[in-house]
C-alpha cells in the first residue's frame, strides 16, 4: 500500500485567470513538483487549446482541474489558505516569505489536512475580500525595482518551495486538536456578524474594518474545531437575549 504524499493535500487555486496559457504553464509547474490538485475560479477561457499546449505533458492536471464559481467553493474543507500577494496590505495577516510559508503549509499537509495556496489575476492580484478569506500571506521576495512576476512563474516558485519543505526536517505542528475547516470558520464569522448587528454593536451601514479585524484575530489564533464549536455555542446562548 502506497503511503499518501503530503503534497496531495495541497491545492493550487487560481482566481479569475485571464490567459489560458498561464493555466497550462501552472499545471506543468505543479506536475513537475508533484502537485496535482488545481482549482480554477471563474477563468476567462478554460478549457482552451493554449492551456493544453503550455501544459505539455501535464494535460492530466488540466483534465482533473475543478472549475469553481466562487472562492468559498474552491476553499471548501481546507483548514489553512495562504494568499500569494506582492502588495503591502492594511491589517495584514501573518506574512511569510516563500520558504517559510511553504513550511507552514507542508507541516499541516503532512498530517493529511487539506491546505491551499491562492493566486490572483495576472493584472490586479488578489482583492482584499479574497485575502480576508485566507489565514496567512506569502510574499515572494523579488527585485524591489522590478517585482513583476508572471503567474505561472509564481506557481513554479511556490511548488518548488513546497517540495523542498517536504524533503526538509520540519518539526511537528504544535497544534494538538483538529483545526476548524474553512466552512465552519465562515459559519462562525457569519454568526458573529449577525449577532453584532442584532445587538447594535455593528452598524451594517458603517461597518468600517470591524469584520476584517476579527478575521485577522482568528487567523492568528488558528482555532481548533472544538474551540469554534464553543464559540458558536456562546453566540447561540447570547443570541437568545435579542
Amino acid at each position: 500500500m502506497n503511503t499518501p504524499c503530503p503534497l496531495d493535500n495541497i491545492r493550487i487555486v487560481l482566481s479569475h485567470t485571464s490567459h489560458p496559457g498561464n493555466i497550462g504553464a501552472a499545471a506543468r509547474a505543479m506536475k513537475t513538483m508533484g502537485l496535482h490538485a488545481l482549482y480554477l475560479i471563474n477563468p476567462r477561457s478554460f478549457p482552451a487549446p493554449e492551456a493544453e499546449a503550455r501544459a505539455a505533458n501535464a494535460v492530466d492536471i488540466l483534465q482533473q482541474a475543478k472549475v469553481c464559481s466562487e472562492l468559498n467553493e474552491a476553499l471548501k474543507n481546507t483548514i489553512l489558505t495562504a494568499a500569494i500577494t506582492a502588495r503591502p496590505r492594511d491589517l495584514s495577516h501573518d506574512t511569510f516569505d516563500a520558504r517559510q510559508g511553504a513550511m507552514e503549509l507542508v507541516q499541516l499537509a503532512q498530517q493529511q489536512q487539506p491546505v491551499a495556496l491562492l493566486f490572483g489575476p495576472e493584472n490586479s492580484g488578489l482583492t482584499t475580500a479574497e485575502i480576508n478569506k485566507c489565514q496567512i500571506i506569502i510574499h515572494i521576495p523579488a527585485n524591489p525595482h522590478y517585482s513583476s512576476l508572471n503567474l505561472a512563474s509564481a506557481v513554479q516558485i511556490m511548488t518548488y518551495e513546497l517540495r523542498m519543505a517536504l524533503t526538509g526536517n520540519i518539526p511537528p505542528s504544535p497544534t494538538k486538536g483538529e483545526l476548524v475547516d474553512f466552512n465552519e470558520l465562515e459559519l462562525l464569522y457569519a454568526h458573529l456578524e449577525q449577532l453584532m448587528v442584532t445587538s447594535g454593536f455593528l452598524d451594517p451601514q458603517k461597518p468600517k474594518l470591524l469584520m476584517q479585524r476579527i478575521r485577522r484575530l482568528f487567523a492568528r489564533a488558528r482555532l481548533e474545531k472544538e474551540e469554534a464549536q464553543i464559540l458558536r455555542g456562546i453566540l447561540t446562548a447570547l443570541g437568545k437575549r435579542w
